[in-house]
């Protein structure tokens, strides 16, 4: 997953052949503000306005109820067009979700898109992280019909990554496209859940430990967003939420994924999750929101962080290795995220498609709504 950034963000220039989001050659001071109207379908819709029926959203018509909001989320993020990384984290989500014929639907969608191995290519060949983002939901799907076509997909996305010369001289792949050598917190979601879900354990921890080393800060408890490993230099050290959220929500997959044989790795992959939520939550805003870059308070207002760490908590603690003390917070960012669900299903105020560098819509964040309110309606009915 590449992305640009903040509005203040100075720009980067584009990477050769990777479909992933397209970098701004030069990046002003976008302002970009929902405080006026926002139209949809013709319909206006007034950014924060509140109704006697549904305080506090921007639901304009009649209360609806979690199941309606969520069906509408889901709804408007199927019209949604998708990169690779979107179609694994929304069929992740449907996956979660149990609606198992959708989330087989989209990983036939990505094997009737694998080019060279690789899942989901919309145009030319992206990162080996993105693509494999599906690959979870693909094995499920592998499981669920018989279809022999799902597990010959799996074994060729895996293959990619094992023949891939890609990476640093220790074996720690590079997130860009090739040439260029960049190391990105978005792939802590994309890759490591995949290859656990393969069986290749020690190869997912591996990979979060190296991404580690160079991207996260251990002050901050934060991790920078891109590090440029041929100029030994960070090409953005901004700690982007949704680059956290993504490292965040991508640990607790992988911890699920893993034997209680690797009990060492998993305490370590834990402590990983705790000190990236509470580097997070210390910049939380008193109402469960965040911004895009965290400790950036000139930088837009965002929501999908708030979601994906709500995701994070309702998973850990019903797992068992977070607090219950956590789950305060996720209720204060799941009540953020509800209140910016718009009539139409999409959610407002977060980091938005597609070159990621201003508040609007996109379908990552439609997906973690989704994976959100399936944990936490899971995590409500294993506590009742």
């Amino acid at each position: 997953m590449t992305v640009i950034g903040d509005n203040n963000t100075i720009g980067m220039k584009p990477v050769k052949n990777n479909s992933r989001r397209s970098f701004l050659k030069k990046a002003g001071n976008i302002s970009v503000s929902l405080a006026g109207a926002t139209m949809l379908a013709g319909c206006n819709i007034e950014r924060g306005q509140k109704t006697k029926d549904q305080p506090g959203t921007l639901f304009t018509g009649n209360p609806v109820t979690t199941e309606e909001r969520v069906e509408r989320v889901k709804t408007a993020v199927l019209g949604m067009q998708r990169y690779d990384w979107e179609q694994g984290t929304v069929g992740q989500a449907l996956m979660e979700m149990g609606e198992f014929d959708l989330a087989i639907s989209f990983a036939r969608g990505a094997i009737l898109r694998q080019e060279k191995g690789r899942f989901s290519v919309l145009k030319g060949n992206g990162p080996i992280t993105d693509c494999s983002s599906i690959g979870e939901v693909v094995l499920f799907a592998g499981r669920m019909t018989g279809d022999p076509m799902f597990k010959k997909g799996a074994d060729e996305m895996l293959g990619v990554f094992r023949k891939s010369d890609h990476k640093t001289p220790e074996g720690i792949l590079f997130h860009t496209q090739e040439p260029a050598k960049w190391i990105m917190s978005d792939a802590n979601y994309m890759l490591p859940p995949f290859l656990a879900a393969c069986g290749e354990y020690g190869e997912a921890v591996k990979q979060i430990d190296g991404w580690r080393r160079y991207l996260y800060n251990e002050d901050k408890k934060l991790y920078s967003h891109i590090f440029d490993y041929e100029n030994n230099s960070f090409r953005r050290a901004d700690f982007w939420g949704t680059g956290n959220g993504w490292s965040a929500a991508g640990f607790c997959r992988v911890i699920k994924l893993l034997p209680d044989s690797m009990a060492e790795e998993k305490k370590k992959l834990i402590g990983y999750t705790k000190d990236v939520i509470d580097g997070c939550l210390h910049y939380m805003n008193i109402d469960g929101t965040f911004h895009d870059v965290i400790d950036k308070p000139d930088t837009f207002i965002e929501v999908n962080l708030s979601q994906m760490l709500a995701y994070s908590i309702y998973r850990g603690v019903s797992q068992g290795f977070l607090e219950q003390s956590y789950i305060p917070k996720a209720e204060l960012m799941r009540n953020a995220a509800n209140d910016r669900v718009d009539e139409y299903g999409y959610i407002h105020d977060v980091c938005g498609c597609p070159n990621f560098d201003r508040s609007y819509f996109s379908p990552e964040a439609q997906a973690f709504y989704l994976l959100m309110e399936v944990a936490a309606k899971e995590y409500e009915e294993g506590y009742k």
